[in-house]
């Protein structure tokens, strides 16, 4: 599957405009009509909320939490306006942006199956508690446009024969070869629908429920436009595009990564820069490592930033078997394009832990070991459909601290709580805008009650809290939720600190031990430097910088204990020693 599509693209040459984007996807004569009315869009946006804005670039005071709308509840309120409050106690300084998971109506899937892109589901409450949010936070906001619910009413329109939405979704004829598809589930593909022109078989992606939309219409791409620009005057300020390497569709094609797909892509930023500067486009694909960053095009031209995939399942294998070299070889080889683009970086999310990513970076038997430890650890795996009848492990349903300690062991607290931050150090040292899970910034574990009463493996790690229990265990400071947040909190404060995290400094990769994940990072102006240390084994292990590297510490031998983290660094003030820290 890697590289399906990509080394066919053929785009615009980049600096071409929004026209030479259109032509691209539909063809120079439907361009020529088509440009008009989008740039009659454009202007209407120019004056509302959220036009303008100059253009941003991600610094090392950037961290994004990612959470559900109705993640802490109190009972009489809406959900978002008890999150907003606990945010505005809990996390101001601590965390810069919030990605709002799908907080519209649904009908299936988390908020995923969406039914109206306009409006916030009334079960969470209101707009206005969403553009709360976004006043203290910068808001990251879903564009789930590669499929609709069933039950959205652009859906029920097209299965009332309502000419506008005749064509607005992928209806397949007769019987086509469709074994190349390439899917992240392993559910038939069409689904039959009864409509007013009688039965057809619709593109379902993901589900029964969650229906694809045909932007091989332009009607349809606009439509999305609009609602892309909707979310932009309600205060968004990252747009994350998700399960975007499916969007574009050709029978006889993997139908995943094509060139328009990354078209759209383009057009979409294109968009954005035109009237929404400030605003930064995230792609969400769950694909291996060399596809995931295509989607940063020329570092100009589409994402400015792409999700990380490989790491956590990297990360969980460099801690599962205390070897961090795979993923020291790993890091040390990643590169983004020059023009402020950057990774996205996580550990954990909504989702499980990816498999894909790491295939060509793992071998067969060191993900078949992930899985293995996930299913020991109360976790569970799904598959995924591989095109032409084979199937294979998808992603780990776990919960990301259960995944690297497991829950039935006789294990000390301090010992998983030390494991897990180590993972969490790895993540905030490395170039890029770190992004935490709500349930990993408060030391969450596995919800697998509530997996096995839904019979939706991913909710394992989607458990809803209850505020009064979770400010009962914060305020607690033995508890393993208190540990956790302190810890964290504490290695952000120490990332914000120095301008050798900013995404765009440098990054080198030293090989010092196989147990050891350690980097340098440069800030920009070579002005500051900050040497990270990680050990990632159950063991004490000395290690020595060579001379050269960083002007702290180097030549001496550093003793580093379990799981221990040293960040330490120095300015460029004549080598005056910056904070230093460990554990």
């Amino acid at each position: 599957m890697a590289g399906a599509g990509a080394g066919t693209r053929q785009y615009p040459a980049m600096g071409q405009d929004i026209a030479a984007h259109l032509a691209f996807l539909y063809g120079r004569e439907r361009a020529r009509e088509l440009e008009p009315r989008l740039r009659r869009l454009l202007g209407e946006h120019a004056g509302r909320p959220g036009g303008g804005g100059r253009r941003r670039t991600p610094t090392e005071r950037d961290v994004i939490l990612i959470t559900y709308g109705d993640q802490v509840r109190r009972p009489g309120e809406p959900p978002l306006r008890t999150l907003a409050a606990f945010l505005e106690d809990h996390l101001e300084g601590v965390v810069s942006g919030v990605h709002l998971l799908p907080f519209f109506p649904s009908s299936s899937d988390d908020g995923f199956a969406v039914i109206d892109y306009r409006e916030v589901d009334p079960a969470l409450g209101a707009w206005d508690d969403v553009e709360r949010i976004g006043r203290r936070f910068d808001l990251m906001v879903d564009a789930v446009f590669n499929h609709v619910s069933a039950r959205s009413r652009w859906f029920q329109g097209f299965l009332a024969g309502e000419p506008r939405y005749r064509d607005w979704f992928i209806v397949v004829d007769g019987d086509p070869d469709l074994s190349q598809v390439v899917r992240p589930r392993a559910l038939p593909l069409l689904t039959r629908f009864d409509t007013a022109l009688g039965p057809r078989r619709v593109w379902t992606t993901f589900s029964p429920d969650q229906v694809d939309l045909d932007v091989r219409n332009p009607e349809v791409l606009l439509a999305l436009i609009e609602v892309l620009l909707f979310y932009v005057a309600r205060g968004a300020k990252l747009i994350r595009l998700d399960a975007i390497a499916y969007l574009w569709k050709e029978i006889g094609t993997p139908c995943i990564h094509l060139p328009r797909t990354h078209g759209v892509v383009r057009l979409l930023r294109s968009v954005l820069d035109e009237v929404a500067a400030h605003v930064l486009l995230v792609t969400e694909t769950n694909v291996p490592h060399l596809d995931n960053v295509s989607y940063f095009g020329d570092g100009t031209d589409e994402a400015q930033l792409v999700y990380n995939f490989a790491l956590p399942p990297l990360l969980l294998h460099a801690l599962a078997t205390g070897d961090a070299r795979h993923l020291s070889r790993w890091a040390a080889s990643l590169r983004v394009p020059p023009g402020g683009a950057t990774f996205l970086n996580f550990l954990a999310s909504h989702d499980g832990i990816g498999l894909n990513p790491v295939r060509g970076l793992l071998d067969e038997e060191e993900i078949e070991a992930l899985c293995r430890r996930a299913l020991a650890h109360g976790g569970f795996v799904s598959d995924k459909d591989d095109g032409r009848g084979s199937r294979s492990p998808y992603e780990l349903n776990v919960n990301y601290f259960d995944a690297l300690s497991d829950p039935g062991a006789a294990e000390p607290l301090r010992t998983q709580i030390d494991r897990f931050l180590a993972a969490h150090a790895v993540m905030l040292s490395l170039a890029g805008v770190p992004a935490l899970y709500f349930h990993s910034l408060f030391g969450s574990r596995g919800d697998r009650a509530g997996a096995e009463a839904s019979g939706i493996p991913r909710r394992i790690n989607r458990q809803k809290l209850v505020l009064e229990d979770l400010e009962r265990e914060l305020a607690h400071p033995g508890s393993l939720r208190s540990m956790v947040l302190k810890g964290l909190a504490d290695l952000l404060a120490r990332r914000r600190a120095s301008a050798a995290f900013h995404p765009a400094g440098g990054q080198r990769v030293l090989d010092l031990d196989p147990r050891v994940f350690a980097l340098v990072r440069t800030s920009p102006d070579g002005r500051e430097s900050v040497l990270c240390l990680h050990n990632l084994s159950p063991e004490w292990v000395a290690v020595r910088v060579p001379p050269g590297e960083v002007r702290i510490g180097c030549g001496a031998e550093l003793v580093l204990g379990p799981y221990q983290v040293r960040w330490a660094g120095s300015t460029g003030e004549g080598g005056r020693p910056a904070p230093a820290g460990g554990r």
